[in-house]
């Protein structure tokens, strides 16, 4: 289909210093856990992102020195010239497809305890490093301060050599000696370093002017630049001090990415975050400063609200991070009037754990995203049909979508069986929840195409039992049909059930994704750490409950660390008013209460109850598989070829895992096992 003109704007080429950009797509620096420790796979990601059309592709932040490593984090490293051949595997495969390729240098300052190098860390002024590490970080003198404008002179050097096009200079996040420097609550310094906004300015203008000076000839020079830190008087402020220093720096940089700050606010999910565009209100006064052009993100997904963006003179360059993740080929899809194919972000932040977690990439809605080098996965291709066999695929929920979705695309005749009367499974229900709306995107991206494809049949309302597997034909089978929470308390911490469920109503997730409800005073027991416990406390009390959150860890949706939410959940729930008792489990089940122990001392104490919800673990809906699977003579007489069990009937596990794996069971479908074909490694060399 031809582009929608209404979009042209999107597709303008645009200078920025000496090169141009061609196209107003640019994706932002953003970590991935594959930095220096995976540059293979690195490259392939990267230049996966240039060939779905994005005119500018960035690394995560690369380290300038030993001094400034934060490690177990993988990051990028460029501390000197024996790192450039692993970056130029990457400007390479960005500049195969016309893109310009940028490179975020850092210095991390008092951020980063360096655990490896073992250097003392160094900040403007002594103090302990933010980590809680037992290391304090040195005060800064005028010689540290020579050499950090010499490394990071240097780095730019070899990020030019590297084949980079645009140079960063990072003051952002609240993670970057240059951004220390910024704050009077970190600067306590007395000499031209300190006190006044222009001294405490003075470091990030002379490396911006000796940046420049070194590679602007050749290379466009960035400043990342976070306008606010969301903490009033405290920091910095978009009405405060970050106008002034835009500023006073408004002609230095060739190209201004101004975001907010930390990267809790700047990244921050769907739940707290719905709007698209939501940093607009703190960096929307930038571009009436300064002539240089102005990149900002939002988790951008409609080219809608991007050609707003750049209509009204907000932004001139479309940042995206997250959507860039999720929908590679987002450009080309506008370029192309395939809007609707656009795979939309749903601000999970599953992305996010790869690097707090420093394993590779993956996200919720792109399947493929980390697998471009190791399983050689494209998002938008796959190997054809290996038969003319059809297939069978029961339940409609993320694993069975996905599946669906691909085997179609491979070519294979599909026919998607829901005993329910509506398609997304878990996705559709969890979106339902507060907060959880984007999760329908799962569902959507997936159904809209679906109900495209001639080769797919589409049946609701249609439970099938193992007679109906023999009856119908079908050689091959693929079964999706989800899990459920359990209702007797096992999971992490208890390992057989909890006494006393009778005397108690006791409730599930699945009861309340039902309709169904407790009411009163109702207990949470979560053990299952990620967002459910939250959600559904917040659901419970906005219904008018009185909740107690009992968790045993020692803070409430513990594993949403991972995902950057875990203060926002926490603060939101003692706002609304819920009770939350932490390291501390449900022991026993009472008529009208429930007795909770201490994790630490095993100290008991009783609190009243209403209702006992259980957050703890879910079980399978592999009935129907094992006992087909226990029928050989029945599935060879049927003709049955495969019966498969896919994503959480298979084993339990996120959104992101389901659709993982019934993306990997359609790539595997008449082929390899999927554990037989795992995925190639990036083994380290031993140099002599």
């Amino acid at each position: 289909m031809p582009r929608d003109p209404r979009y042209d704007i999107l597709f303008e080429p645009l200078q920025i210093g000496p090169v141009t950009i061609k196209n107003r797509f640019y994706q932002v620096p953003h970590c991935n856990g594959l930095g220096y420790a995976r540059p293979k796979s690195l490259a392939a990601m990267r230049g996966m992102k240039a060939e779905g059309g994005w005119g500018a592709v960035c690394t995560e932040e690369v380290e300038i020195h030993p001094s400034s490593e934060i490690s177990p984090y993988i990051e990028g490293r460029l501390w000197d010239q024996r790192d450039i051949p692993a970056h130029r595997l990457m400007t390479e495969a960005v500049h195969q497809h016309g893109s310009l390729a940028g490179v975020e240098l850092v210095h991390n300052g008092f951020h980063a305890p360096n655990r490896t190098s073992r250097l003392p860390p160094m900040a403007p002024s002594a103090m302990p490093v933010s980590a809680y590490d037992p290391v304090h970080a040195r005060a800064m003198d005028l010689t540290d301060i020579k050499n950090l404008r010499k490394w990071y002179r240097q780095a730019a050097l070899n990020a030019r050599e590297a084949g980079y096009d645009i140079v960063y200079v990072y003051a952002g996040h609240c993670m970057t000696t240059l951004m220390h420097f910024m704050l009077p609550r970190y600067n306590q310094r007395s000499d031209t370093y300190g006190g006044s906004l222009e001294n405490r300015v003075r470091l990030t203008r002379e490396i911006l002017e000796e940046t420049k000076e070194a590679v602007g000839d050749r290379c466009a020079i960035a400043f990342r630049f976070a306008v606010d830190e969301l903490l009033g008087k405290d920091g910095m402020t978009s009405e405060g001090e970050a106008r002034d220093v835009v500023g006073m720096l408004a002609e230095h940089p060739d190209l201004w990415d101004v975001n907010i700050s930390g990267w809790t606010n700047d990244s921050s999910t769907a739940r707290f975050e719905p709007i698209e565009g939501y940093q607009e209100k703190y960096t929307a006064f930038v571009k009436s400063l300064t002539s240089k052009p102005v990149v900002g993100v939002g988790r951008f997904t409609s080219p809608d609200a991007m050609v707003s963006q750049i209509k009204r003179g907000v932004l001139d360059l479309i940042g995206a991070a997250r959507p860039s993740i999720a929908d590679p080929f987002l450009p080309n899809k506008i370029a192309e009037g395939r809007v609707d194919e656009i795979r939309e972000c749903i601000g999970c932040n599953i992305c996010v754990t790869g690097d707090n977690l420093c394993v590779p990439i993956r996200c919720t809605q792109n399947p493929t995203m980390g697998e471009e080098w190791r399983r050689k996965w494209h998002p938008e291709k796959i190997a054809p049909k290996q038969s003319d066999d059809a297939v069978l695929v029961v339940g409609s929920g993320p694993s069975g979508l996905e599946c669906a979705l691909q085997l179609a695309n491979r070519g294979y005749q599909v026919t998607l069986a829901e005993a329910g009367t509506e398609l997304g499974g878990r996705s559709t229900r969890e979106s339902r929840l507060p907060g959880l709306s984007s999760y329908a995107r799962v569902r959507d991206y997936r159904s809209n195409l679906l109900q495209q494809k001639s080769n797919v049949e589409i049946y609701l309302d249609s439970e099938l039992d193992e007679a109906a597997l023999l009856e119908f034909g079908f050689k091959h089978i693929l079964l999706a049909t989800g899990s459920r929470w359990r209702r007797d308390g096992t999971g992490r911490h208890h390992h057989k059930p909890l006494s006393g469920l009778d005397l108690l109503p006791v409730f599930t997730p699945d009861d309340l994704l039902d309709g169904n409800s407790p009411a009163g005073k109702v207990v949470i027991f979560d053990d299952d750490h990620y967002y459910m416990g939250g959600v559904l406390a917040e659901k419970l009390v906005t219904e008018g409950q009185q909740v107690t959150l009992v968790t045993p860890d020692v803070k409430v949706s513990a594993w949403t660390e991972f995902t950057l939410e875990q203060e926002k959940i926490q603060s939101r729930l003692m706002n609304l008013g819920v009770q939350i008792i932490t390291s501390h489990s449900v022991e026993t089940v009472t008529a009208g209460s429930v007795e909770l122990a201490c994790g630490y001392t095993g100290q008991t104490r009783t609190i009243s109850a209403d209702a006992l919800l259980l957050v703890t673990a879910r079980d399978a809906n592999d009935a129907l598989y094992h006992s087909l699977k226990n029928k050989p003579a029945a599935l060879a007489a049927a003709g049955i070829k495969t019966l498969e069990v896919i994503g959480d009937a298979y084993a339990p596990g996120s959104l992101a895992s389901a659709v993982y794996y019934g993306h990997l069971a359609a790539r595997c479908f008449e082929g390899e096992s999927w554990d037989a074909a795992l995925f190639e490694g990036e083994r380290p060399g031993l140099i002599s």
